[in-house]
């Protein structure tokens, strides 16, 4: 299949990439296949796997530490924008194959590989943000989707194919969900999940990851406090941290609480809907905080707008154009809206819930003495008689002229 002689293999082990070393090997005329793992918060799924790696073909293993870059330069800048698609998902698988995908290609391009290859199967949306981030900063490398070659065409074809090549796996044609996890999130698909009328078996053993089921979370509530500045969250409950110990410690207290869960019917790129249920703890606390705080210091024109703009970077993100003029162009507007989104967020979690307990900000543009019911002295309220009157001119001049119709 032409003169590749180096593959470098965007490499997970699980099911995919695991039998995609040996079919390289098997038809590129015995290729030499580098490894590739972007650590973005996979943790278990990552021990092993150097050495299942080269057991099955590889002639080395890269597994490079992106935790801290994915969280700060993609998970971040997406929760400034308030950029969720469809209205429940929060792209946990979206915008780390962009940086995963570099990365490969930084390695690819210092190995001087022939081609990329990647496991994504022709049917869903991570094809393309690998196959979109490869041709932005390697637009001539070749790529390899096996997907789009073998012969092999389910699941369980996989699994005879790695039971007739001896390839370890940790998954079993009754426990064969599509799943896809890191830091942010994990994402379950397949099997059941895929007749949309089959409710999810949150509490069966094992099926839920990041946390339990809202009717297993405690009967108390638990109170959080997230501080912001400029958009970004820095602190919980009064504690400086990290981004990546910030984001591990939300995931822990909302998957306690039953925070995160979706199940979700979503509009691929590719044009077909696909049912998957995401684990979302931390991301899902954050997202509602940021929200909050931005109710309180963003104007009402920038903050509709900004809604606005959060849809389509949503799309951006999901539809694989990270690396795109259009969404930078975005991020910059949404950072120039963030320089006053600073200040304290106090949330309350309890059985699944996220319920409202304060918000302050010294650029709070909430004014009690203008809001209040009680008697003020600094509205004069019979000044809304001619504002109402200027706002509806142009009803009251279509409805003289009869043109107002029920």
């Amino acid at each position: 299949m032409g003169d590749i002689k180096k593959v470098v293999l965007a490499y997970s082990g699980g099911l995919d990439t695991s039998i995609i070393i040996p079919w390289l090997k098997e038809n590129y005329d015995n290729c030499e296949v580098i490894a590739v793992s972007g650590d973005v918060g996979q943790d278990t799924e990552l021990e092993g796997l150097e050495e299942k790696a080269k057991k099955t073909g590889a002639s080395k293993l890269y597994i490079e530490d992106l935790n801290k870059e994915f969280i700060e330069e993609y998970v971040f800048p997406t929760i400034k924008a308030d950029a969720v698609y469809e209205s429940k998902y929060l792209l946990g698988t979206s915008f780390a194959r962009p940086i995963i995908a570099k990365r490969i290609v930084e390695i690819a391009l210092a190995e001087g590989a022939d081609a990329i290859c990647h496991g994504c199967t022709g049917k869903g949306n991570d094809q393309v943000r690998f196959e979109l981030a490869i041709k932005a900063f390697a637009p001539d490398m070749k790529i390899i989707a096996p997907w789009r070659e073998w012969d092999l065409k389910s699941r369980d074809e996989e699994i005879a194919y790695a039971e007739a090549h001896n390839i370890p796996l940790k998954i079993t044609r009754e426990t064969n969900y599509s799943k896809d996890k890191n830091i942010w999130h994990i994402s379950h698909e397949g099997l059941d999940l895929e007749d949309p009328a089959n409710e999810p078996m949150y509490n069966k053993e094992g099926f839920l990851e990041l946390g339990v089921s809202p009717e297993q979370a405690p009967d108390k509530p638990t109170y959080v406090t997230i501080s912001f500045e400029k958009g970004n969250p820095v602190a919980i409950d009064g504690e400086k941290m990290d981004s990546v110990e910030l984001v591990k410690k939300l995931n822990k207290l909302g998957g306690e609480n039953g925070i995160g869960i979706v199940d979700l019917v979503e509009n691929r790129l590719v044009g077909m809907k696909s049912r998957g249920v995401y684990e979302t703890p931390g991301g899902t606390i954050l997202y509602h905080a940021h929200n909050k705080l931005e109710e309180i210091t963003l104007d009402r024109d920038t903050y509709h707008f900004k809604q606005q703009v959060g849809l389509r970077f949503a799309e951006l993100v999901y539809f694989g154009q990270w690396y795109t003029p259009l969404r930078k162009a975005l991020s910059a507007f949404v950072d120039s809206t963030q320089e006053t989104v600073t200040g304290d967020v106090k949330l309350k979690l309890y059985k699944g819930n996220i319920i409202d307990a304060a918000v302050t900000s010294p650029y709070s543009l909430y004014d009690p003495d203008i809001a209040t019911f009680d008697e003020d002295e600094v509205y004069d309220q019979k000044d809304s008689a001619g504002f109402i009157n200027l706002f509806g001119l142009p009803i009251k001049v279509q409805a003289k002229k009869g043109l107002i119709k029920e």
